[in-house]
């Protein structure tokens, strides 16, 4: 914050009406959070004044709830009408707008985005938002989309080759198409080396060979270390002894010069570049290896090459607006325009709790796991292994949209959306858990049972059983219940292990249940998964010709993909009725 601030009558008057249409929009609750998120989002002048900020939206927040309180929320509609009409009008459009927010300054056919993974393994369930949203502002806007990779740590998360492909296949997989640009940000060190001595050169950086401790007491203390004032030769001969090993790696960094008086700690001088044991640790692609021993940090990297690749917007977490501080930084430096910047807040699934990649692959690696598809994995991989399709992950994240609130939602909407986008060509089948075989009496000889492929498509035809047997499977749940009704075909009671037919036609609202005859039924294994286990339950399933990677739905069971050893894979949890 700047010493003394105040605000202008324009801004106090801007916090006022936001405070009273967050009133409105909540019913007299008023959210001070909520606020302040909105000033943020639309007054970029005003994100370094936060702490006096956030003191004046309390104050107009708490005016706004006791107005609201005391006068009714007509009273502060009829204000904000006099006062500020375009407030009323935006609530309007939020209630009804559907799909993402519009991007600021975006322009048809110009606009340029980058999803940014770091290749240690392949992609899980938190990059699949990157993925989708940027895609679709790609198909918004006619724009383009970067896929880059960002692996210029070769030591705390280094990379794996296997994992480029395969991130750019399910990116692929995932969008529906394939980014229009990609970039592999250690392919592309000479720039970053040229950016690096174009900031010791102009003076907006320097080589500093405190130790780590040192400079902390300097950072936390406010102070200059004496590498800060460095001449530009100084700072040019130490940049080549970072790179020709007379430095070896935590004697040097590349500072870039900002305020050792910034009211955030993390903002004054901040790292750059530094000296990496690519001789240990080298870089896993066969044309970088040990080739260089002075990489770039994520925040120098990263803003470097958004300018190199023109890109407009840039869609990120909101723990990463240190970064952005950062970077801008460093665009002013360079005489550049930052891109337009949202931000969002994190996303938790209740039944994963806390996976990330670099865990998830010493896991593997470990043995705990059998690989990036395991099931139980929140990998991509994983996902797509159960029958998660690309379409329920799309619809997933695009519903969520880009808020800065953190929230947590249960698999089950996922699950969701899942249903939604395979129900429809998922072709139906009897799978009988624990089956047990029941004489059948009473009904025709060599009758024929036509029982629909699916419920809702007569195009995708019927099965049909020949009940050339008298014995039928039956689950021992739906024995006990005694009086059921033979799913497409007759109302039996079942006692003794006898199953007596009453009667064709529905005669009363006993319990539908799926069977099958028992030469219509081959041995089968269901697997499930269900709080990090795998679970398998025996049964037999109706003999089919579907091929490997189909998914069904198992009647009054739930989706379930078809997998190359015969079983089938529970997509997710079970059904609890049949359609």
């Amino acid at each position: 914050m700047t010493e003394g601030w105040q605000p202008d009558e324009a801004t106090v008057r801007f916090i006022h009406h936001l405070a009273l249409q967050n009133a409105l929009q909540y019913e007299g609750k008023a959210a001070v959070g909520s606020v302040i998120s909105r000033i943020m989002g639309s007054r970029a002048d005003l994100r370094q004044q936060g702490k006096a900020v956030a003191g004046l939206v309390a104050q107009h927040v708490a005016q706004a709830n006791a107005m609201a309180m005391n006068e009714g929320l007509e009273a502060i509609r009829d204000l904000l009408a006099a006062e500020a009409p375009e407030m009323l009008e935006v609530k309007a459009k939020q209630t009804k707008r559907e799909g993402l927010p519009p991007l600021n300054g975006a322009e048809d056919g110009k606009v340029v985005l980058r999803f940014a993974p770091n290749p240690n393994g392949p992609l899980s369930f938190g990059h699949a938002r990157g993925l989708v949203i940027n895609a679709a502002y790609r198909a918004m806007y006619n724009g383009t989309l970067i896929l880059r990779f960002d692996d210029t740590d070769t030591k705390v998360k280094p990379p794996m080759l296997r994992a480029y492909e395969q991130i750019e296949e399910e990116a692929t997989w995932l969008m529906g198409r394939a980014p229009e640009r990609i970039v592999i940000a250690s392919e592309r060190m000479e720039a970053y080396h040229e950016h690096a001595v174009r900031l010791l050169s102009e003076g907006h950086g320097y080589v500093c060979t405190c130790p780590a401790e040192v400079f902390k007491t300097h950072r936390v203390g406010q102070t200059d270390c004496p590498c800060r004032d460095n001449s530009v030769d100084v700072n040019l001969d130490g940049w080549r002894r970072m790179n020709d090993g007379s430095y070896q790696p935590g004697d040097a960094v590349v500072r870039v010069r900002t305020d050792m008086t910034l009211k955030n700690p993390a903002l004054r001088d901040w790292p750059a570049l530094r000296i990496q044991d690519t001789t240990a640790h080298p870089h896993p692609r066969p044309n970088v290896g040990s080739k260089y021993r002075v990489w770039p940090l994520l925040d120098f990297q990263s803003a470097v090459e958004d300018h190199l690749q023109g890109v407009t917007h840039i869609i990120r977490g909101k723990d990463l607006m240190d970064s952005t501080r950062k970077q801008t930084l460093l665009y002013e430096h360079f005489g550049w325009t930052y891109p337009e910047t949202l931000y969002w807040g994190r996303v938790k699934v209740h039944e994963w709790g806390g996976f990330s990649t670099s865990a998830m692959r010493v896991d593997i690696e470990e043995g705990r796991f059998s690989g990036w598809d395991d099931p139980r994995l929140p990998t991509l991989a994983g996902l797509s292994a159960r029958g998660i399709s690309s379409e329920a992950l799309r619809g997933f994240w695009t519903e969520l949209g880009i808020t800065q609130k953190d929230i947590a939602v249960p698999l089950s909407t996922l699950y969701a959306h899942n249903t939604k986008s395979i129900d429809d060509g998922a072709p139906r089948l009897s799978f009988i858990r624990h089956p047990v075989g029941v004489q059948l009496n009473g009904h025709e000889p060599h009758q024929e049972v036509h029982v629909p492929v699916h419920p809702n498509h007569d195009s995708m035809g019927h099965r049909v059983w020949s009940l050339t047997s008298d014995g039928v499977w039956m689950e021992p749940d739906d024995i006990r219940k005694g009086s059921v009704r033979l799913k497409e075909f007759a109302d039996v009671v079942v006692s003794d292990g006898v199953a007596s037919v009453e009667g064709l036609d529905r005669s009363d609202r006993r319990p539908i249940v799926h069977w099958l005859p028992e030469h219509a039924a081959t041995p089968a294994t269901l697997v499930e998964t269900s709080a990090g286990q795998v679970m398998t339950t025996e049964g037999v399933v109706e003999t089919h010709t579907h091929p490997t990677g189909t998914i069904v739905q198992l009647e009054r069971i739930g989706y379930a993909k078809i997998m190359e050893d015969g079983s089938f894979m529970l997509c997710h949890e079970t059904t609890a009725d049949s359609d």
